[in-house]
């Protein structure tokens, strides 16, 4: 009856010592959601209030740029008229409060050349497009294009599959380079 006893004793300790493990445990998973909730939230924020200041400020066509942020960093896309908007734009990003640092992939073309440029661009995107849509594994990148700079994003199985796009689309005419910015999946 005493071997029982010592048994049970075990097994009652054994829970008594694991029961604050898995709390932690699950403490530190709320802690994490908890935080990833919060840089999503912050990150609009910072995306919101960036968007507003580029539209007050007069220096800069808020009409031609795109913004994204991810962890706090500020990622400026599109056209701008001259090298002073380009510059005015990634100033006023980095003034907002939070903003850990500027990516200004902003591009220069005077207003009298952006629609040959932007016709230029459909014509590059749809050709990419048409040759993904052909490969099994790339159907489901998106693909945009500035100034002859194909940006694929999205998420493939393979870092091959990352590979082979990035192939492709500097196959197509008048592309100029390919920014693969291409996640994997898990």
């Amino acid at each position: 009856m005493r071997y029982g006893t010592t048994i049970t004793a075990a097994i009652l300790m054994t829970v008594v010592v694991a029961a604050p493990l898995a709390a932690g445990a699950a403490d530190e998973k709320a802690q994490t959601t908890t935080q990833e909730a919060k840089t999503m939230a912050s990150d609009s924020w910072l995306t919101s209030k960036t968007k507003i200041s580029l539209f007050a400020d007069e220096r800069v066509k808020m009409t031609q740029i795109s913004v994204d942020t991810a962890k706090g960093v500020v990622h400026l896309r599109g056209k701008v008229d001259s090298a002073e908007a380009k510059s005015a734009a990634g100033d006023v990003a980095r003034g907002i409060e939070g903003v850990k640092s500027v990516k200004n992939d902003l591009q220069v073309v005077a207003p009298a050349a952006r629609q040959a440029v932007d016709a230029n661009d459909k014509d590059i995107a749809k050709a990419v497009e048409t040759r993904f849509g052909k490969d099994s594994q790339l159907k489901k990148v998106d693909v945009r294009t500035d100034a002859g700079v194909v940006t694929l994003t999205g998420q493939v199985a393979t870092i091959d599959a990352s590979a082979k796009a990035s192939e492709m689309a500097r196959g197509v005419p008048g592309v100029k380079s390919v920014k693969n910015e291409l996640a994997f999946a898990k």
